[in-house]
């Protein structure tokens, strides 16, 4: 579904440069769920800007089920992203100026789906995550657990082919938190591709594969034991 191959991202400082991601290969196999663990700074949320082409500024090459991303155009990407991503964010990402229905149908109306159709939709994640309540709310009249459920609501509504999760699970409290990744879990069964970064040991465990980042690099892959990496080089910039 998905290759990366020697994909790099830096920023820079001052007169030189800071290496967030260095060299990564990287294949994702449709139907995979995969956790990303490291320590803070390790190039996580990085990856996931790439993968959920949010980030154009990376170096070498995407390919996004046989479709050279790399070779796109921002808009042709941010087309690719509408129709087969969805996106937890860690900081909710909500739309101020939305109410929770409203940025919860955001997705779907990227689609060609009739109006009916979407308010069913709707209605029935409204339900699934139990902020009925909540629906003509706007973001600022909710708290932190609450906008944390809309976004999730909002990123699995249209049944995207990638869900990728950046700490999906930080604000809720546990039996939240279970129920959450018990809905990944299924939605995995489903077909769907997962990518989530986390820092719990206990939501890795529903995955089925981690790959381990520290310094931008790419260090183990439970998938494949020995990843091509230059340790020699690892702690250094070029």
């Amino acid at each position: 579904m998905i290759q990366l191959k020697n994909v790099e991202r830096s920023y820079k400082t001052g007169p030189g440069q800071t290496w967030v991601l260095r060299r990564i290969n990287l294949e994702i196999q449709q139907g995979e769920f995969i956790t990303v663990m490291g320590p803070s700074g390790a190039g996580k949320s990085s990856l996931l800007n790439v993968l959920a082409f949010l980030d154009d500024q990376w170096q070498g090459e995407y390919w996004f089920r046989e479709q050279a991303a790399h070779a796109m155009k921002r808009k042709e990407r941010a087309e690719l992203a509408k129709k087969n991503v969805g996106m937890v964010f860690q900081s909710y990402h909500l739309l101020d100026d939305l109410t929770v229905m409203e940025n919860i149908d955001l997705p779907l109306s990227y689609k060609d789906i009739p109006r009916s159709q979407r308010q069913t939709l709707v209605a029935d994640a409204l339900d699934r995550f139990q902020i009925v309540a909540k629906k003509d709310l706007y973001p600022s009249q909710l708290s932190g657990g609450q906008q944390q459920l809309v976004g999730i609501a909002r990123a699995v509504i249209h049944n995207p082919a990638l869900l990728l999760a950046d700490e999906p699970t930080g604000n809720l409290h546990s039996s939240q938190a279970k129920e959450i990744m018990e809905l990944f879990r299924e939605l995995n069964r489903q077909g769907t591709t997962i990518v989530q970064v986390t820092h719990s040991e206990t939501n890795a465990a529903y995955g089925t594969r981690t790959i381990q980042l520290r310094d931008g690099w790419l260090v183990g892959d439970t998938a494949n034991p020995n990843p091509t990496i230059e340790p020699n080089d690892a702690a250094v910039n070029r």
